[in-house]
């Protein structure tokens, strides 16, 4: 990668992250996805709950959509609206630091995030597990070049330049109940 079109993705990602945390600068459109997490609406159902004028909840509608937030479907002249679940933990990737490393050819993951981060180990069936990062204990996956891979670190090697994300899986709330109990 060039050293122009690194500086090309940098801005890109500085963009992302602005318009991430300009759309979640709102009391309004944190509420707003608060809604469309339950439920998808159409834009006028969405104004009407966050007690708003369809033109006002529309432009705060676009900043959500600019962000990645939400996700807009269009049935003819009615627009539907709801989360963006595959991109709403995504957008939050690009707070991870980015760390430029050297390597030799043949160099493993795990030598490499060594070498960029404090890594606990564990011995795991019979293999050896990363079980925390810098302290932050928990399971861990990566991609390679945007690529989800189910290869251990040791078994990742590298013969050419690549772009690994290192990411902690997170439990995040896809569904909350109330249990009430009947007497």
């Amino acid at each position: 990668m060039s050293l122009k079109d690194n500086e090309h993705e940098s801005e890109a990602a500085l963009s992302r992250f602005l318009k991430l945390f300009y759309a979640l600068d709102s009391k309004t459109r944190l509420r707003m996805i608060q809604s469309l997490y339950e439920n998808e609406k159409y834009i006028s159902e969405l104004a009407r709950e966050q007690d708003l004028s369809v033109p006002v909840a529309s432009r705060h509608v676009s900043i959500l959509e600019g962000a990645n937030l939400i996700q807009r479907h269009i049935y003819g002249k009615t627009h539907v609206l709801g989360i963006n679940n595959k991109d709403v933990a995504k957008s939050l990737d690009i707070l991870a630091p980015t760390k430029c490393v050297k390597v030799k050819k043949g160099s493993n993951l795990l030598d490499i995030l060594k070498e960029v981060a404090i890594i606990e180990t564990k011995r795991l069936r019979g293999v050896e597990q990363v079980v925390a990062t810098n302290g932050d204990e928990g399971f861990y996956i990566y991609e390679l070049n945007g690529e989800p891979r189910n290869q251990t670190v040791q078994k990742c090697i590298f013969k050419e330049d690549a772009t690994v994300v290192w990411k902690k899986l997170e439990p995040i709330a896809k569904l909350r109940l109330n249990i009430e109990i009947e007497e």
